[in-house]
């Protein structure tokens, strides 16, 4: 059996900086949000995960962003979601 986990932090970084080692993405960063659990499964099929102003559904085994919503808007071209490596909140 897996765990979810519980929360994580979602970085928005432009897409250039997409490729780029953990830290780095942290550094260009435009916005970021830890954002938890809700218990729920969102419309993507994956966990679905609030906090900040973000609304997310995360593949935790893979931990890629499936679905993001940032102050109730679609994310604009050219930008791009990473869940941060960082794991301490």
């Amino acid at each position: 059996m897996s765990t979810v986990p519980q929360r994580f932090e979602i970085l928005l970084v432009p897409e250039h900086a997409e490729g780029r080692d953990a830290a780095h993405l942290a550094e260009v960063a435009l916005r970021s949000a830890v954002v938890r659990a809700t218990g729920e499964t969102g419309v993507s099929g994956y966990p679905h995960y609030v906090g900040e102003g973000m609304e997310a559904d995360i593949d935790p085994e893979t931990r890629t962003v499936e679905a993001l919503l940032v102050d109730g808007a679609e994310v604009d071209y050219g930008l791009s979601a990473r869940v941060s490596a960082r794991t301490e909140f």
